[in-house]
């Protein structure tokens, strides 16, 4: 893989971040752009589990999903209270999938603000809360609805892995899905990924990064992402549409249309629509290695 670093700053002005990020489609890490907002120095482990303890949430584990299991399946069911307990005694690999906090607890809405300034669009019905125990991975993916997102880290360090959606033949998309079929678990240690095993994955060209408290991480629409918690901690998504029409209705084919042919098909002809997949994924990347 072909990394580099992401380009961060402490305050950027909404005309800079439009002209050399949003429309560019460019990653950035904002420093300060959430150190104003009551929930930089609110939002911790102990305010949570007074305010949603009780609430009982879907956990999901480290293992990359199959050709056959269905997608976002919950592994095990806990209350938020009881998962917190666990993850802060020590490593554990369960994170929680867009739990949307905001639903139980609406006061939290009043802790930050929505950054209108540096772009419009923003679905404010649905902020949403990501949560891992540290070691817990979220595997190779682009968001379904191709929304450009603020995420920005509370509690806790992340590795982040990026890519352009441009580079998807390269990272061995799946075929009617927003799923990798490589795994770049430990992606930063020796051997990982396998590059025997997907050697276009050599050409690809990202970005690697790691997030802190308070940063603020601007993933363009589409944008691939595997992320790796360091520590136990949590962030918050901020989604945005994008401006332009087509990118719309690229997300509203991907919603309705592209997951709706695959979850038939995976029901009607699981192994022969797997081994279709497999066959495409390889041509396309050896493809995009020629083309390179």
């Amino acid at each position: 893989m072909q990394l580099q670093a992401v380009d961060v700053v402490d305050r950027i002005s909404p005309e800079d971040f439009r002209r050399h990020y949003y429309f560019p489609k460019r990653p950035l890490v904002i420093k300060d752009l959430a150190k104003d907002w009551p929930a930089y120095q609110k939002w911790n482990w102990h305010h949570f589990k007074s305010l949603v303890g009780d609430k009982q949430v879907a956990l999901y584990n480290n293992i990359k999903s199959d050709a056959y299991t269905p997608i976002n399946t919950a592994d095990d069911y806990k209350t938020f209270g009881e998962y917190i307990d666990m993850i802060s005694q020590g490593p554990a690999g369960w994170r929680i999938f867009l739990f949307n906090i905001f639903e139980h607890a609406p006061e939290l809405i009043q802790d930050f603000s929505w950054p209108d300034e540096l772009m419009r669009g923003f679905v404010k019905r649905y902020p949403m809360l990501f949560v891992g125990g540290a070691t817990s991975i979220t595997h190779m993916h682009f968001d379904i609805d191709m929304s450009h997102i603020l995420h920005t880290q509370f509690v806790g360090r992340k590795r982040v892995l990026l890519f352009p959606f441009e580079e998807q033949y390269k990272l061995y998309r799946k075929p009617f899905e927003v799923l990798s079929l490589a795994d770049f678990s430990h992606y930063h240690q020796d051997g990982k990924p396998d590059l025997e095993a997907f050697p276009a994955l050599r050409e690809a060209r990202g970005y690697d990064l790691t997030l802190e408290h308070g940063d603020t991480l601007f993933m363009p629409a589409g944008y691939w992402h595997h992320m790796e918690y360091i520590d136990s901690g949590f962030a918050m998504s901020l989604r945005a549409m994008q401006s332009s029409v087509g990118g719309k209705l690229q997300g509203v084919w991907n919603l309705f249309g592209m997951r709706g042919i695959d979850t038939l098909m995976k029901k009607a002809a699981p192994h022969p629509w797997f081994n279709w997949k497999k066959k495409k994924i390889y041509e396309r990347a050896a493809r995009s290695i020629t083309q390179a």
